[in-house]
């Protein structure tokens, strides 16, 4: 009797367990992809903590990480887009994390099966911390460019969205619409609470990367032919960018407007000029470099800092040919000028320069040969030769 009741039992404990990890893995309309533990397939809601599945996985729709959820992505996974524009991307909301920490031999990479420019909708990240606004009081909330519906920023400056190392993003820069683009890396509203370093962004359509708002710190970002700015600063960012190589190869065309090394806007689009809280970024090691000889290789500034923007930049190496309108612009900002701002840089070469093409408007720019530049070597990882 004793063994019959024993069997009876673990049978039901075994049949209990069985219909809990079917329940746990069962998907519906609204959560294609969130109640499994292990993805092979990005597209969908992931709305609950999952991890990449083998060395390979395919995105082949737009993939949200929802609020609570955490993705971990395993060094040496290769994220591959096989659907073209702007139905392949993937955003992690606010309040979810994106755990991807790759390593200098097992890198994570992003890409395109069609490995040309603008193919697929790159990686973006919302977080909740805080943006330019008309007040202190006012709410600190944008709208996502893919959708008004999803929201980014608000009053935590420590938010934490997870961690990205040693990251390679390629093919990235959908166009949306004639006013809005995908980039390589979008950090909207981004906490400082969140890690991120050792990026290689390259071969994208639009801006390789792009900080609205939020307060996030950069360290070792390595950007090769992003058609139109490398470097890009609005709506209130805060953070500091640390040991930066942005460069565009001699044969190098874009077909945009104004690109530029860097670009800063104060509030998002320059159309609040009297918001509190605007950006005021540092930058710490940057190299900017110009090899592009075709005639689409002009370069619109090569330092772009306006609409009531702040910047401090330091040990900053411009390297370039003839191909630029300005070297450092400050001219477009509102108000009176930006005495706040403070630019420390070399330029090469000297038979190049020329002082009309440096537009201070009350900012301290100060050309010293002694800067450097970005470290190269942290770079090796990447394979690419400077």
């Amino acid at each position: 009797m004793k063994t019959k009741l024993f069997m009876k039992a673990k049978l039901f404990t075994i049949f209990a367990v069985f219909v809990f990890a079917l329940t746990s893995c069962s998907d519906d309309d609204d959560n294609p992809i969130g109640g499994a533990t292990e993805l092979t397939v990005f597209n969908g809601n992931i709305t609950g903590d999952a991890i990449v599945s083998g060395s390979t996985i395919n995105l082949t729709g737009p993939t949200y990480v929802k609020e609570g959820a955490t993705l971990t992505i395993p060094a040496g996974t290769t994220i591959t887009a096989t659907t073209e524009g702007t139905s392949a991307f993937i955003l992690v909301e606010r309040g979810a994390k994106i755990i991807a920490k790759g390593t200098a031999s097992a890198p994570i990479k992003f890409t395109s099966s069609t490995q040309r420019s603008g193919s697929w909708g790159g990686l973006i990240i919302n977080g909740y911390a805080p943006l330019s606004r008309p007040t202190e009081a006012s709410a600190s909330t944008g709208q996502t460019e893919i959708s008004p519906n999803i929201l980014y920023g608000g009053s935590d400056a420590a938010d934490n969205s997870g961690e990205l190392d040693y990251i390679i993003i390629e093919y990235s820069g959908a166009n949306i619409n004639d006013a809005a683009e995908h980039n390589g890396l979008t950090l909207n509203g981004v906490g400082n609470g969140t890690k991120i370093s050792n990026i290689f962004i390259k071969d994208g359509a639009d801006d390789a990367i792009e900080f609205f708002g939020g307060s996030v710190n950069v360290t070792n970002l390595l950007v090769v032919n992003s058609e139109d700015d490398m470097f890009d600063f609005t709506q209130g960012y805060t953070g500091t960018l640390t040991n930066s190589y942005g460069i565009w190869e001699a044969g190098f065309t874009t077909n945009e407007a104004d690109p530029r090394g860097i670009e800063a806007d104060g509030n998002l689009d320059g159309v609040n000029p009297s918001d509190v809280a605007q950006s005021n970024f540092t930058i710490d090691g940057m190299t900017i470099v110009n090899r592009s000889t075709t005639a689409s290789g002009i370069m619109q500034d090569i330092v772009k800092i306006r609409r009531g923007a702040t910047a401090t930049i330091t040990n900053l190496l411009i390297e370039t040919n003839a191909q630029f309108t300005d070297i450092i612009d400050f001219t477009d900002n509102a108000g009176a000028g930006n005495a706040n701002s403070n630019i420390t840089y070399t330029f090469s070469p000297e038979s190049l320069f020329n002082e009309a093409l440096v537009k201070a408007q009350g900012a301290t720019i100060t050309r010293n040969a002694t800067q450097t530049g970005a470290n190269t070597s942290v770079f090796a990882w990447t394979g690419y030769t400077f």
